[in-house]
């Protein structure tokens, strides 16, 4: 009988074709706490795994175990690219990466951002991606000059008020 009439468990093969997370061309460039941030997820992966392998004979819990395997690849590889910096040790007067800027926009709106590594970026929490537009635009300015960013809606520009390191 051939196998195409042949109804096979759709989780018989689970977990065997999980793709690979992609890593990025960019240089790897981290804050001391991305690095940080980086082991603690492999440390959370690593207590995930070892509490599910006690049902690993479940074709579901192998699939979760070799997703979970995966990160655990992905981030110990980001961990081996890593370029550490000191942004303590900056030029203080200049945007360069770990700094947190202060910009304003032309209808007076502060924000402020932190400029780090892709892994650590979250918008929300005003941490942008070194890669960035708005990134990219701000690095090498100082306090008083001005950032042009092409946004969706036309350019956008911001005046940096302020630019310190943590």
């Amino acid at each position: 009988m051939s196998r195409a009439f042949v109804k096979e468990n759709d989780l018989e093969h689970a977990g065997i074709d999980i793709p690979e997370r992609p890593l990025s061309d960019e240089p790897n460039y981290v804050t001391p706490n991305g690095l940080k941030l980086l082991h603690k997820k492999i440390d959370a992966l690593e207590m995930e795994r070892e509490a599910l392998k006690q049902k690993k004979d479940d074709p579901i819990i192998k699939q979760k175990i070799a997703m979970i395997e995966r990160d655990m690849r992905y981030y110990a590889a980001r961990i081996e690219s890593a370029i550490l910096t000191s942004p303590k040790e900056e030029d203080h007067s200049v945007v360069l990466f770990g700094a947190k800027v202060t910009v304003e926009d032309k209808e007076g709106k502060l924000s402020i951002y932190e400029i780090v590594g892709e892994d650590e970026a979250d918008l929300k929490l005003g941490l942008i991606n070194i890669s960035s537009p708005i990134a990219r635009a701000l690095i090498g300015k100082e306090e008083g000059d001005t950032a042009e960013v092409q946004a969706p809606g036309g350019v956008r520009r911001y005046e940096v008020i302020a630019v310190s390191y943590v």
